[in-house]
């Protein structure tokens, strides 16, 4: 608990490349004094990645388990230090998504290596830019975690736990800025003009269409427009971020959206689409399945509760990984909530529970 409480008062929002790197210092200095080895993706821009592996000189397929050490949070924005807690839960940016989980694997790489546990590798797979799709390094982590995972005979994403569950499969994101020039003129001669912001009402009540909780969602958001009450506004902006289950829904979603863009409500209005980031869907995996169908039997044995399929709607890294084709289960974290807010929580509980389940997994696939 104490780890967890230090590596969240290290604020590491995506863009603050220095709070990242000292969360990853943190963690590696840990394993370095347990005679781990430790491998570093030097990042320019984001923070860097790491690899831990323990039992690295035994060469046999890895079991991978992964989190993330950024946070979405600001720097400043919770009080010094960021970190509470009570008897129950800690408080603080990062405590559940997703720097739980990062400790909850280390702590179950400790047990193991404290077992005497020498069956196989057990990698830590550390991102640095999760929240933003790993836009920040050019998907370079991705691509260093995808290599290190390589020819693992399990992959354990260790994003938030639900009570019961193992997400096996989820939506993709697409997220887009939709830039629209109109024509300024004086607000009493308004009809001689082309309202940009008016033109962005029209696209997004269209784009808002997009509902569905087990299919296309579109969700619009950060607009930007007008410069002063009495002048038509000429330029217009506004984000959409859009979640898809499958590459057939990606399709039909971009679909819609050239649509909107193309079609003009107020004459004498352009659009153009800027493609801002793109995450690709964990989809359906025979895979993933046969994992957990295994897991489900080794927790039954050793007395822990069984997990449920579930879809997600939220991304992920374990899209990456379900993608190469490794037997991948995301939701492996501590349990909590508030994510993304001032208020995110996690149940101090929940550290172990992780853990047992990481744990038990590599002991005994």
């Amino acid at each position: 608990v104490r780890v967890w409480e230090d590596v969240c008062n290290i604020e590491s929002p995506t863009n603050y490349k220095e709070g990242v790197d000292k969360v990853c210092r943190y963690f590696t200095d840990m394993a370095i004094k347990r005679g781990w080895n430790v491998e570093i993706s030097k990042q320019e821009i984001s923070g860097n990645a790491a690899c831990i592996t323990m039992n690295g000189d035994i060469d046999k397929a890895p079991i991978c388990f992964s989190g993330h050490m950024d946070t979405v949070h600001p720097v400043g924005i919770f009080p010094i230090p960021p970190v509470k807690k009570d008897e129950k839960n800690i408080y603080g940016p990062g405590v559940i998504d997703c720097k739980g989980g990062c400790v909850s694997s280390f702590l179950a790489m400790d047990a193991l290596t404290q077992a005497g546990y020498k069956k196989r590798p057990i990698k830590l797979i550390l991102q640095s830019d999760e929240e933003t799709g790993s836009k920040t390094s050019g998907k370079k982590t991705v691509e260093f975690m995808c290599e290190k995972a390589k020819g693992a005979v399990a992959f354990f994403n260790t994003e938030p736990h639900k009570t019961g569950k193992a997400i096996l499969q989820r939506k993709g994101i697409l997220r887009f800025r939709i830039n629209i020039t109109g024509k300024a003129a004086h607000s009493s001669m308004c009809y001689e003009g082309a309202n940009a912001v008016a033109e962005a009402a029209y696209k997004i009540i269209e784009l808002e269409k997009m509902k569905n909780p087990d299919g296309l969602t579109c969700n619009c958001s950060v607009i930007e427009g007008g410069t002063v009450a009495n002048t038509v506004a000429e330029k217009c902006s506004f984000l959409v971020d859009i979640r898809f289950l499958n590459e057939q829904e990606k399709e039909n979603s971009i679909k819609i959206l050239n649509k909107v863009v193309e079609k003009s409500w107020i004459k004498g209005c352009k659009c153009e689409l800027e493609q801002v980031s793109y995450r690709p869907a964990m989809e359906y995996s025979p895979k993933n399945y046969l994992l957990l169908e295994r897991l489900n039997k080794i927790y039954k044995q050793n007395a822990l509760p069984i997990l449920e399929p579930v879809l997600d709607n939220g991304g992920s890294d374990a899209a990456y990984i379900t993608q190469c084709g490794i037997p991948c289960i995301d939701g492996f974290g501590t349990k909590g909530a508030g994510m993304h807010s001032l208020n995110e929580c996690s149940e101090l509980n929940s550290l172990i529970i992780s853990a047992q389940y990481l744990a038990t997994a590599a002991l005994y696939l």
